[in-house]
């Protein structure tokens, strides 16, 4: 292996520092984008029950589920901010959903240059193990065959790793991509579900104005005003009729 880096010339250096960089996305973001530990399952459920039963939920508690896994940090800040109405709940769940989904696409983008230029760079080394070919030519290499392969192996070794290190780059890139749509499609879909079972089970918390007293108050004042507008309307027509 290593005789064939050194044949491929310089430019295996970079073919081959990319391909371990895109070794440890590829396991980093395998071992991270795993359903179980980013959306589990039954959370919601658990989250709906523990507030059916005890009425509440504890913010110590939010917290510590807003920790342990992306789902729960949006489902917990809800839960924190339903007291201010569904209109604020949501918008504190879709920030923070923006938050994860930003989380979750880490080095993402990284692997997808991997995958562009590691063939680009196979093909430059191609290119000069050709352009070294004819240089040997023109020194006399139809003497000295080994002059001429040497150019041509450089440019088939560079070209071939750059091939290596692109193709499992780029399906691994089109994967992550995939995986991160379906994920954010749970949370959309987790996030809805528990705003209807918070809807279905009464569990929203509304801040009621107290229409009622000001509106009563409102009427008083004018019943009141009425009576004194008629009590100084009859004192009037005494006075006119004395």
């Amino acid at each position: 292996m290593w005789e064939l880096v050194k044949a491929g010339g310089w430019l295996m250096t970079p073919i081959v520092l990319c391909s371990i960089l895109a070794l440890v996305i590829i396991i980093e973001r395998s071992h991270t984008l795993q359903f179980n530990k980013v959306a589990p399952n039954r959370l919601r459920e658990q989250l709906i029950t523990r507030l059916r039963e005890n009425g509440d939920i504890g913010r110590t508690q939010l917290m510590n589920v807003k920790e342990k896994t992306a789902l729960g940090d949006i489902l917990a800040t809800g839960l924190l901010y339903r007291q201010y109405g569904l209109e604020s709940m949501t918008m504190h769940m879709q920030n923070r959903a923006s938050v994860q989904v930003h989380q979750l696409e880490k080095n993402i983008n990284m692997l997808g240059t991997i995958g562009a230029i590691a063939p680009l760079l196979g093909l430059l080394g191609t290119v000069l193990g050709i352009i070294s070919s004819f240089l040997a030519i023109t020194d006399g290499a139809m003497q000295d065959p080994t002059m001429l392969a040497a150019g041509v192996s450089q440019a088939l070794i560079t070209t071939a790793a750059g091939m290596i290190v692109a193709i499992p780059a780029l399906v691994a890139y089109r994967y992550f991509q995939r995986r991160i749509i379906d994920i954010n499609a749970q949370f959309e879909t987790q996030a809805g579900l528990m705003v209807q079972e918070l809807y279905d089970y009464q569990l929203l918390e509304h801040n009621y104005a107290l229409n009622t007293p000001v509106q009563n108050i409102v009427v008083d004042d004018f019943v009141e005003g009425e009576r004194s507008i008629d009590g100084l309307g009859l004192d009037k027509a005494a006075t006119a009729i004395l």
